[in-house]
């Protein structure tokens, strides 16, 4: 970073940036855990019982040793091959109209809001609004060190109960909306795609915009045709930006693809096996006639439901990070 013309080239800079920022993430904690353990060691010899303050210094110096160490044993359970990458998360909202997009703007809300708490920052790459209320489907992009790696966990189908606000007879209802994401990858994947496999569509933007966006037709959704997979992006400001964007993600999709049915194939025997698919939801967000949020396949549960719709989704990407590594 420090040699000439560094900054010159913009693609390099930012992927060399990134890189050094996840270095650091698995680096610094290491460093002060090491720095707060000989600090530790070199006060023992110094204790005396009489000195209550050492002593209580001393505690509260251990106490904080073993949160990080706490930490940096949970980062190891984030060792995939794009566990430090940042993610592209997608919410799509399921079958009920307006209760379901009222639902999958709760989530696009709750997953920003975890975002937040981690410093990582979020960018909409394409959304699709309700009707009514609320969002169809959104794909954003959580940049920030190890973001792949915690919203790996979230991938599934979100259930909701609740007392619906726009029953005019508060009616109990349940909604569905699927979440996936798959990992931003900065390196060249080794994917052969066919230009004649590509069918690209441009349209007219239908978020909210800035200038020009709504007035062009610049917004790209790219179909590859042998798979099916679909990847759009509407953000940019011109064409050729969205196009651009829109096919690193198709990519990803691609790659991610590949890579569960790789998996799926190797684990044809685990009876335990859930496809990402309606009826198969991974968590249920109770909000009436009691409050519990809990995780069908790990069976944590929290009865702070509001807790978690902020973002505090800490507790549930633990349990799930270690019930995968002990399978």
């Amino acid at each position: 970073m420090s040699s000439e013309g560094f900054w010159n080239n913009t693609e390099q800079s930012t992927r060399i940036v990134k890189e050094l920022k996840n270095l650091k993430a698995t680096v610094e904690p290491w460093e002060l855990s090491s720095k707060k353990y000989h600090e530790l060691i070199e006060l023992i010899p110094l204790l005396k019982d009489e000195d209550k303050d050492l002593v209580l210094d001393l505690i509260r110096n251990a106490d904080s040793l073993l949160v990080i160490i706490d930490k940096l044993e949970f980062q190891v359970l984030l060792g995939g091959p794009f566990d430090k990458n940042s993610a592209i998360l997608s919410i799509n909202s399921g079958a009920g109209g307006t209760e379901s997009c009222d639902w999958a703007g709760m989530l696009l809300r709750m997953y920003s809001r975890f975002a937040e708490s981690h410093g990582y920052s979020v960018k909409t790459i394409d959304i699709l609004p309700g009707e009514e209320a609320g969002i169809k489907n959104v794909t954003i992009l959580i940049e920030g060190p190890y973001a792949f790696g915690y919203l790996k966990a979230e991938r599934g189908v979100h259930r909701l109960v609740r007392i619906s606000p726009f029953d005019a007879n508060s009616r109990r209802h349940t909604s569905f909306a699927s979440v996936d994401a798959i990992p931003e990858i900065e390196e060249e994947l080794d994917i052969k795609i066919d230009e004649k496999d590509l069918r690209v569509d441009v349209y007219r933007s239908k978020g909210a915009g800035g200038q020009s966006v709504n007035t062009t037709d610049s917004a790209v959704r790219i179909t590859h045709l042998p798979t099916g997979i679909v990847a759009q992006c509407q953000n940019e400001r011109s064409q050729f930006q969205n196009k651009q964007t829109a096919l690193k993600i198709l990519k990803a999709r691609i790659y991610e693809a590949q890579q569960r049915k790789k998996a799926e194939e190797l684990k044809q025997t685990d009876a335990d096996k859930k496809r990402i698919e309606w009826g198969s939801q991974i968590r249920s967000y109770v909000l009436h006639p009691y409050n519990l949020v809990k995780d069908h396949r790990t069976d944590f549960e929290t009865g702070d439901t509001q807790k978690i719709l902020d973002g505090g989704l800490d507790g549930f990407i633990e349990a799930f990070l270690k019930f995968k590594a002990n399978k």
